[in-house]
């Protein structure tokens, strides 16, 4: 991700409306990774919690909205403080901010830049909701999330990309997210299912997808979304580096999607659908903050170790027993840590920035800077949320009663079903038979 940086008055940038469009372009593209997420979620799960899943991944476009309007953008990228934290005055309800102002150091309004990152923040919050699936009261999340982005991450994201955070002035890559999204997010999932538990029936009952073309479309959505995420964390579309990322975004989803099938194949058998929208997804992850500085072939390399690692991470949990429902550890964590470590095996040191990774005569430098990021972000996340998960457990309480949980949690949080065959609204219903057909007539269309 590109970041704010100080220019000579020579150098002083101005507007440019090709970027300004294309990064509004990118930014709505983000937006809808988080409906593509909630449809992937939504079919993963049983048909009676289908609704509560869609539910959590949307209500994050709602509540993250506003906190990031009010004070989450000033924490995130605000002037500095200590490293840790930002704060500008100005950008506190977005409220001091010129029209045509721009983000230092670039061609686009800091509007723009600022809507860009909100998209950002909504989904992080919306990846960890997969993990407690079935079983969470609806207010505890949005209580849970609204208390995450703040506390986590608003800070993580100026750690990570906020001018004088102090992983980006150590010099981390991090190109559009494996640390400040999917590790960040993976491993406040696994913070908070240690805390609330297993589902019931866990290791027992099958608990299949209930639409595996749901979990496709999802998957889809989520793919052409990325591209803006990629793509756009350039900031602009001048020298080459964001078409690059764009290109290493397609290449190494495709290797992760064919890499996990052949590992499924060979250890289950079977290339399954779910196989290949996870794999995708866990290449979308991983090439999300190497993408900048790896070459195509680079990518391929990702995608393919990628694909592999969360192919065999998603069954650590029946090892293990912890039940994260939808897998966001075995993909979003361990995706996200392989991204961005393979930064320090793989950068070329000839696209993003100088910076080279070891296969390229860079030594371990990099990959030891990665290292300091990614368990960094990895362990202040775990250990936060399980914090925050225990103590909203043990006031409001974070978990439905068992008997809802067993019953449905659809109908008991929101008074609905997803699917109604019933009366008018669908379902199978039979014309009454004609007074003059012959009762046997009568009696097969009755069977």
């Amino acid at each position: 991700m590109a970041s704010a940086i100080t220019t000579l008055a020579a150098d002083t940038p101005t507007l440019s409306a090709a970027n300004t469009g294309f990064m509004l372009i990118c930014s709505a593209l983000v937006m809808l990774m988080t409906p593509g997420l909630a449809f992937f979620y939504g079919g993963m799960v049983r048909v009676k919690s289908s609704l509560n899943m869609l539910m959590m991944s949307f209500v994050s476009l709602g509540i993250v909205t506003i906190l990031w309007v009010l004070y989450g953008f000033s924490l995130a990228f605000g002037t500095d403080s200590g490293s840790v934290i930002g704060w500008n005055s100005d950008y506190v309800g977005l409220s001091g901010i010129g029209l045509t102002e721009l983000w230092d150091g670039y061609t686009i309004p800091v509007y723009v830049f600022a809507v860009f990152q909100l998209m950002f923040a909504v989904i992080t919050p919306a990846l960890i909701s997969g993990a407690l699936a079935d079983r969470v009261k609806f207010s505890a999340w949005v209580l849970f999330t609204a208390l995450w982005v703040t506390v986590v991450y608003f800070p993580v994201a100026h750690w990570v990309w906020g001018t004088g955070g102090w992983l980006f002035k150590l010099g981390v890559i991090d190109f559009a997210g494996g640390t400040a999204v999917h590790i960040n997010a993976g491993a406040a999932a696994l913070g908070v299912i240690l805390v609330i538990g297993k589902r019931v029936g866990f290791k027992k009952d099958p608990m299949r997808p209930h639409s595996l073309p749901l979990v496709m479309l999802g998957a889809g959505l989520l793919w052409f979304g990325w591209f803006g995420f990629n793509a756009g964390s350039w900031l602009g579309n001048d020298d080459g580096v964001g078409a690059v990322m764009f290109v290493n975004t397609q290449v190494a989803t495709a290797a992760a999607m064919l890499a996990w099938l052949a590992y499924e194949k060979l250890r289950h058998g079977s290339f399954t659908t779910l196989g290949a929208a996870s794999g995708a997804v866990a290449g979308l992850v991983a090439i999300t903050p190497a993408g900048g500085s790896v070459s195509p072939l680079g990518a391929i390399a990702v995608g393919a170790i990628a694909g592999v690692l969360c192919a065999m991470a998603v069954g650590l949990k029946y090892r293990f027993g912890y039940d994260d429902s939808l897998d966001v550890v075995g993909v979003h964590l361990v995706g996200g840590v392989a991204g961005s470590l393979l930064v320090g095996l793989f950068a070329t040191g000839g696209v993003q920035s100088d910076a080279k990774g070891l296969f390229y005569g860079g030594g371990l430098d990099q990959l030891g800077k990665q290292a300091v990021g990614v368990f960094s972000v990895l362990a202040y996340s775990l250990v936060v949320s399980a914090i925050m998960a225990f103590l909203l457990d043990k006031t409001i309480g974070m978990r439905v009663a068992e008997d809802v949980e067993v019953s449905g949690i659809d109908q008991a949080e929101h008074a609905e079903t997803a699917y109604d065959f019933s009366g008018a609204g669908g379902g199978i219903s039979v014309r009454p038979a004609a007074s003059h057909a012959p009762a046997a007539a009568n009696k097969k269309v009755d069977a």
